[in-house]
């Protein structure tokens, strides 16, 4: 049960992440996995979330990579000059249970929230009005860049352009990096020209936000709570 209002899906994504973060047990760490990847599978966007996993997942997969190699303990293979590590394996495991488990509490409690929301629910917690409008801002316009940088990679592809290890690439990546940077320049000063003929002071008009409901409090205290049991299952 997640609440509905997103000043309390926030503080609860902060409560469960921070419980998370702190877990030592392998065991714990895979139920709270499990139990997120639980929540996560009834939220419709299932395209999104695979999309979001399958980033994650590079990360965990160099954990893996390097971890056992570089933690000393007891020797379970060796490959040439390297010998892998079970206290490197299993330090592997808990980041990556820990990691996947906080990227799914993320998008069942904040990941189909609009930036508006996002942002007039970041003023309703204190946050100051510089970092909200930062945030908020850009949340709204990454897809716009990603959507930049494809059409520039889409340009050079159909002028034959073939990546591979030599200068010409690395020249060309340079010079993509930098017609994104001039667009990306010329873009904001549109924007920022568009929003001041509509009137703006500096600020979003972040309308007042009511008192959450009593579900939505139980709901975050649901939330809580279970990340309070983890941890003390976790301690014992």
């Amino acid at each position: 049960m997640r609440p509905g209002d997103p000043r309390l899906r926030l503080l609860a994504a902060v409560a469960a992440i921070a419980c998370v973060a702190q877990l030592r047990s392998l065991a714990v760490s895979a139920g709270v996995f499990l139990i997120a990847l639980l929540a996560a599978w009834r939220i419709p966007s299932g395209t999104r979330l695979s999309r979001r996993l399958l980033h994650v997942e590079g990360f965990v997969l160099l954990l893996f990579v390097t971890l056992p190699f570089t933690v000393a303990g007891e020797a379970l293979f060796t490959l040439g000059p390297l010998t892998a590590s079970r206290e490197g394996f299993w330090r592997a495991a808990l980041l990556a249970a820990k990691v996947s488990s906080s990227v799914l509490i993320l998008t069942v409690l904040v990941g189909n929230l609009e930036p508006a929301r996002l942002g007039g629910a970041l003023r309703g917690l204190g946050v100051p009005e510089s970092i909200a409008r930062l945030f908020v801002t850009t949340f709204r316009y990454t897809s716009l860049i990603r959507d930049e940088v494809q059409r520039l990679l889409d340009a050079m592809r159909a002028r034959g352009f073939r990546p591979g290890s030599n200068r010409h690439t690395w020249r060309s990546y340079g010079y993509l990096i930098g017609m994104l940077l001039v667009r990306a320049l010329d873009r904001a000063r549109r924007i920022e020209e568009a929003m001041l003929c509509r009137g703006y002071a500096g600020h979003y008009p972040y309308r007042a936000q009511p008192a959450p409901p009593w579900r939505d409090w139980a709901g975050f205290g649901l939330i809580s709570c279970l990340g309070v049991v983890a941890l003390a299952l976790d301690r014992l």
